[in-house]
């Protein structure tokens, strides 16, 4: 199964990817992206959060 994964480091935390996929993209309570564990993701969704992510910092993983 893959999982969307954002790299940290190059995160601008613009909040995009949260405005666009909540169900799976939340600030936490250090400002940073988390990634919700789920059985899984709306893949469409999250694509649409890497499209517009001006960072370019989230990416699929296997898991």
């Amino acid at each position: 199964m893959e999982v969307p994964v954002v790299e940290l480091s190059e995160c601008i935390l613009c909040g995009v990817c949260v405005e666009v996929c909540p169900e799976v993209f939340s600030h936490n309570p250090a400002d940073y992206i988390d990634v919700a564990s789920l059985e899984a993701y709306p893949r469409e969704k999250v694509q649409e959060a890497m499209k517009h992510c001006p960072a370019r910092c989230i990416s699929w993983e296997e898991a």
